[in-house]
């Protein structure tokens, strides 16, 4: 039992470990970005090009941060090879975070960009529990908290840009301000910990890259 336990912990060493380097959380903090700026783009693109100019933004975040944890990340904590199970696990994950992350994109690009009158509290907060949903998911799996605040600062995000347009009549629904901040916050905390990963994992004496499997 104890040997049990003790992979088990091992296991979830390892998998955090490939996660705490914060590069991922430079590309959520990214798009979370779009939400903030695709209101402002919305009346000289339109609402479908102010939202989908983003996507070779992202695209670009995406090859850079592979880039950097294939030649920078790797070489100092080695190449991790899951087993069959892990493998199946991580690949589920991955297709409910794609799912519920096309779910949040419609309908945040709905109320960011098509709301015209009166604040919709039922859409904004259903929007703001899919993507609580989402990085709860993520923060439970990868044993990562700041995740599931991730999906906090988002759902407080769409409900203080309502509340501050029913009360101060904010353009775009304050949504500029809220997320703008909420994407500072991110990719600040990102940088954070990349930059603390350096620190703490310097590159070895051989550069050669070690591999581990975790079944």
């Amino acid at each position: 039992m104890q040997l049990k336990i003790s992979l088990k912990q091992a296991e979830r060493k390892v998998l955090k470990t490939a996660f705490q380097h914060g590069l991922w959380d430079v590309f959520i903090g990214c798009v979370v970005l779009q939400f903030a700026i695709a209101p402002l783009l919305s009346r000289s693109l339109g609402d479908f090009w102010s939202s989908a100019v983003f996507l070779p933004f992202w695209a670009l975040v995406f090859v850079v941060i592979l880039l950097v944890r294939n030649y920078i990340v790797r070489p100092r904590i080695g190449l991790v090879k899951f087993g069959p199970y892990r493998k199946r696990k991580l690949t589920k994950l991955v297709a409910v975070m794609l799912a519920v992350n096309i779910i949040a994109f419609i309908l945040g690009a709905f109320l960011a960009l098509n709301y015209k009158g009166s604040p919709g509290w039922t859409h904004t907060l259903l929007l703001g529990l899919i993507v609580l949903l989402l990085s709860t998911i993520a923060a439970y799996y990868l044993n990562l908290i700041r995740y599931f605040i991730y999906g906090l600062l988002f759902l407080f995000s769409l409900l203080i840009g309502e509340w501050s347009y029913v009360q101060f009549r904010l353009a775009h629904h304050g949504f500029p301000i809220t997320f703008g901040i909420t994407a500072g916050i991110i990719i600040f905390t990102g940088l954070i910990h990349f930059f603390r990963f350096l620190r703490s994992c310097p590159l070895p004496a051989n550069q050669t890259t070690s591999e581990e499997t975790v079944r």
